[in-house]
């Protein structure tokens, strides 16, 4: 058996305008722009190989290192599979110069695809937007894919998860709605600045849950257009103007107005889904003590000096620069301590916190709330960056046996 195959990993994008409600299902489109940081993969990417071989008998996914059963049919992997077959080309030997596998043998043979995430599924960090990113790239490099315009990628990623599309690029990356083509060409992903431009950002993301949410997003977003008047003023009336603004203020590297912002549309995001009938509850109490101890900082600091943000889920994504993040990051693991070497993520920036002594007034402020410390409210906190997008990996970095073409990747 030959069996060929790429390994490709794909990071994270957390949302600072957010995209909630599909315009067109089969096309799989918004009902308004949004824009996002994509992550570093140091801690937070999905990793995927994708094999190609004239014996294999069906397509088959393995995610995390269990078979997904059906796979061959599911409507977003078929999509992508055969988005990404329709642009390949011919697989060239860069030394021979031979044509190892045809176009026309791209679009027979059937693909045995592997996946897994080095971050919770299904919990509201974007998990799906890394692993249909990370699906795309790796099929597009294993069959040497030719976009016929820019960013078709993207619009190949959007069909398996809207906000995938956004993950093939890299720093600060808006998704453009859309609307004019009738096939959907122009709902795509642009990166506005890559990850160099404002290279201070930082995140912390506080896990405050890492259990499948109750709502997916899909039965959410439908739910929200039947029934939410607000979330349609939203999509006309506020999101425009705020991509614009929030794009310059990136652009020119001013954290107070895009802090302000992302803030700003966090809450109205939730606000839609609380107007939602029946309301959805995505955010949960710590949540919500997390968004006062933000605002309570930025009011003793006397600027916006930290951003939070919530995707569908309870984990908070803090954005801050720098030279900010280590008395952030300890003013958060002062109330919301773990145990264990591993509950932050980044060794160093772990003892670093350790050394930090957060100022008295600071302290004085929040104890005024009735915030008490209480251990177990947040499960791990990640210490990350804004990064590039899909990387090409080493074949020993590979999750299919290049003998049988099957599933190497055992969870831990």
């Amino acid at each position: 058996m030959t069996v060929f195959m790429e390994t490709v990993s794909a990071p994270t994008n957390i949302a600072c305008v957010k995209y909630w409600g599909k315009a067109s299902i089969p096309f799989n489109t918004p009902i308004n722009s949004s824009v996002s940081v994509t992550l570093d993969q140091s801690d937070l990417r999905a990793v995927t190989t994708a094999s190609v071989s004239s014996d294999f008998t069906q397509d088959r996914l393995w995610l995390n290192g269990e078979e997904e059963v059906g796979a061959a049919s599911s409507k977003r992997f078929r999509a992508c599979v055969d988005g990404v077959k329709r642009l390949a080309t011919d697989k060239i030997d860069p030394d021979t110069k031979q044509v190892l596998v045809s176009k026309a043998q791209f679009a027979a043979w059937n693909v045995h695809v592997s996946s897994y995430n080095t971050f919770p599924t299904a919990a509201g960090l974007a998990s799906s937007a890394a692993g249909y990113a990370a699906l795309v790239a790796a099929l597009s490099k294993l069959m040497n894919a030719v976009e016929t315009y820019p960013g078709e990628l993207t619009t190949i990623a959007r069909m398996g998860s809207g906000s995938a599309c956004r993950s093939l690029y890299g720093g600060f990356v808006a998704w453009r709605m859309g609307g004019e083509q009738p096939d959907a060409s122009d709902s795509l992903a642009e990166q506005v600045a890559d990850e160099n431009h404002w290279p201070e950002i930082r995140a912390l993301i506080l896990v405050v849950s890492d259990l499948k949410k109750d709502t997916s997003s899909t039965a959410g977003m439908s739910t929200s257009v039947a029934t939410s008047q607000l979330l349609a003023h939203r999509a006309k009336h506020v999101v425009p103007q705020r991509m614009l603004d929030i794009e310059a203020a990136w652009l020119a590297k001013d954290f107070p107005t895009f802090g302000q912002i992302t803030m700003a549309d966090s809450n109205q995001f939730h606000a839609t889904c609380l107007d939602t009938y029946p309301p959805i509850f995505y955010m949960n109490d710590v949540s919500s003590s997390v968004i006062r101890l933000v605002h309570l900082y930025n009011e003793w600091a006397g600027e916006v000096r930290a951003a939070y943000t919530f995707d569908a889920g309870p984990n908070a994504v803090i954005y801050t620069l720098d030279k900010y993040a280590k008395e952030i990051g300890a003013l958060m693991l002062c109330y919301y301590p773990g145990q264990g070497d591993e509950y932050v993520s980044n060794p160093e920036f772990a003892a670093e916190l350790a050394q930090v002594e957060l100022d008295s007034t600071l302290l004085a402020a929040v104890e005024q709330t009735g915030r008490v410390p209480s251990i177990g409210e947040v499960k791990k906190i990640y210490y990350t960056r804004s990064g590039p997008g899909p990387q090409h990996l080493d074949p020993s970095e590979a999750i299919i046996d290049p003998n049988t073409g099957l599933n190497t990747y055992q969870k831990n």
